[in-house]
């Protein structure tokens, strides 16, 4: 009884002394930096805790890159990106996507973009 005891108080000791893998520093398996003359760039680099990121650009006009990762729920993210002159622009199965817009709100911007002349007297008659 009294080495079964050892043994599980040794086990529970060496988890202890373990500790939570998420906790260990990660290391840099791999880094790129490439920064050119006319301003455009490149960078990459991953981690030992299988964190992965890139990006290419141009000065303050222009990047694209993506990064992945594994949240702390356990669920991998993954994103893509461009930002542009229309904004940052991301992409991932994990962002939140807005309602659908409603059938009447499409059937009246429909209408809108078919009558575009009444569109204009309307606009008129409220300005007098």
């Amino acid at each position: 009884m009294f080495k079964l005891l050892l043994i599980v108080t040794s086990l529970f000791a060496f988890a202890y002394a373990a500790g939570d893998p998420a906790d260990t520093p990660a290391t840099i398996l791999k880094y790129e930096n490439e920064v050119n003359p006319d301003g455009s760039y490149n960078y990459a680099y991953e981690t030992s805790n299988l964190i992965k990121a890139q990006e290419s650009g141009v000065g303050s006009s222009y990047a694209a890159g993506s990064f992945s990762y594994t949240s702390p729920e356990g669920q991998p993210i993954q994103l893509t990106y461009t930002a542009d002159e229309n904004g940052y622009q991301p992409k991932g199965d994990h962002l939140p996507t807005p309602p659908p817009i409603p059938d009447y709100i499409l059937r009246a911007l429909a209408y809108i973009e078919a009558h575009p002349f009444e569109k204009i007297q309307l606009q008129k008659r409220g300005s007098k």
